[in-house]
């Protein structure tokens, strides 16, 4: 296959999609179960499933062994690389695993912190998740100062000239978020990366959340490092770190003794949890499969590998790359209808709010993360009374803070119970959405 392949997406095929998931298939009280919490995970596919078990079944080694099993574990590991470099356009050395995007960030604050004391600044939005906000702020404890960008109030937009305004020649961080977990707000990035460069800073980026929402390329933002979590685009609860070869090379981890000092194994500390990276190559396979009818999918070190059709695997595959660009043209279109019916239908329930982005000519600065409130607050309509009358109905949502505590704190509403959130992935219909907002009239007083 040539390099420049290209795939043109495709309209997404709901009903073989939901037929990869078995969890889709649950009821709860006789009503079909309608999974609106992606945001603290998404579910499953069966090859996810499979790959995880066939690893345990078959493969079940330590690394770095002259002996069958742990050789595959070696080639899976190496093929895990490649897929998520294939996800996030990078090269494989330049993939850490680890258990999540907060230990992670965690890990990578500390050895930044090493080189950091007085006088240094690191910039935190009000609008992240606490994983990145938190291992920065810990960094004062050596004297390093953390500056704050503010939010818009009225939209829950990132305030860009506030940031712009508050960087500067003691800057040597900025920690942003690729979308708002709480709110669904997809910021600027790649205009931030650009600002944060400008003034010699190192651009951190937390992608958790835009990760099963749009394409996601490294290269082109020219961050130095991003952190995702797999179990947020249908895989298994794993984190993986993008840093720039460079960084990693550099940078002095804290790690035991025995462990090496190449890139990126000098990041990962202690034995991987192998089986679910194993599932981490399902997941990438799962999501190219939606870009593409063209190719064979076969089974490989117990994995839905996306191969050539002679069989030879492929690493930093240009075809796969090409699937994923055109799997998340797909997704787009199809998530983007259904939040525009979520949001115009909760705009005609006069009991709720909406926080966030409610203008559709701005629709392309948010995802489908929907936060609402009662504008009347009691007993039978906070956030958490109302996720729980709808989970009794099959409908998953969440409510509380999901950790952008800065942000609902900032909203004042983190007393009274945070928000409501709906989350919607590809896998989500515009049917669950109708009834969703038909049990939010029948429920609200």
């Amino acid at each position: 296959m040539p390099l420049t392949e290209t795939f043109a997406p495709a309209a997404l095929d709901l009903t073989h999609v939901r037929s990869q998931f078995p969890s889709l298939s649950q009821t709860v009280n006789g009503h079909p179960a309608a999974f609106l919490d992606g945001p603290g995970g998404t579910q499953v596919p069966q090859r996810v499933i499979d790959a995880i078990s066939a690893y345990l079944r078959r493969d079940n080694a330590n690394t770095g062994g002259a002996y069958s099993t742990s050789r595959r574990t070696d080639a899976m590991l190496s093929e895990a690389r490649a897929a998520m470099a294939d996800f996030l356009h990078c090269a494989p050395d330049e993939i850490v695993f680890g258990p999540n995007m907060t230990t992670l960030t965690y890990a990578m604050s500390r050895a930044i912190g090493r080189d950091l004391g007085p006088g240094d600044e690191i910039l935190v939005t009000r609008l992240d998740h606490d994983a990145n906000v938190t291992p920065w702020l810990a960094l004062e404890e050596k004297g390093i100062t953390i500056r704050w960008a503010e939010i818009h109030k009225e939209d829950c937009t990132l305030d860009v000239e506030d940031l712009a305004a508050k960087l500067n020649s003691k800057t040597r961080l900025v920690a942003i978020g690729y979308a708002s977990n709480a709110v669904g707000t997809i910021n600027p990035v790649k205009e931030i990366v650009r600002l944060a460069h400008s003034y010699g800073a190192l651009a951190y980026v937390d992608a958790v959340h835009y990760g099963p929402h749009g394409l996601i390329d490294v290269k082109d933002l020219d961050c130095d490092f991003l952190a995702c979590s797999t179990y947020k685009f249908f895989g298994p609860h794993m984190g993986v770190l993008f840093g720039k070869r460079e960084h990693l090379a550099r940078l002095r981890p804290y790690k035991v003794r025995p462990l090496t000092d190449a890139v990126p194994n000098r990041w990962e500390w202690g034995t991987l949890n192998h089986e679910c990276i194993a599932g981490i190559i399902a997941c990438v396979d799962y999501i190219a499969s939606l870009g593409t009818n063209v190719g064979t999918i076969t089974n490989r070190v117990g994995t839905d590998a996306f191969v050539r059709p002679s069989g030879e695997a492929r690493s930093l595959n240009a075809p796969r790359r090409a699937a994923i660009v055109a799997a998340f043209e797909t997704i787009h279109r199809h998530e983007r209808a259904l939040m525009e019916r979520l949001i115009a239908g909760i705009s005609q329930i006069p009991q709720l709010k909406i926080y966030g982005i409610t203008d559709p000519t701005c629709f392309d600065w948010r995802c489908p993360t929907i936060a609402v409130r009662a504008v009347n607050q009691n007993e039978g309509n906070t956030p958490l009374a109302l996720a729980t009358k709808l989970g009794d109905r099959g409908f998953f949502t969440w409510d509380g803070n999901y950790y952008a505590l800065n942000l609902t704190e900032h909203l004042d509403v983190e007393k009274t119970g945070g928000f409501l959130r709906v989350g919607l992935v590809h896998y989500n219909t515009a049917e669950e959405v109708d009834r969703l907002l038909q049990a939010l009239q029948e429920i609200l007083p």
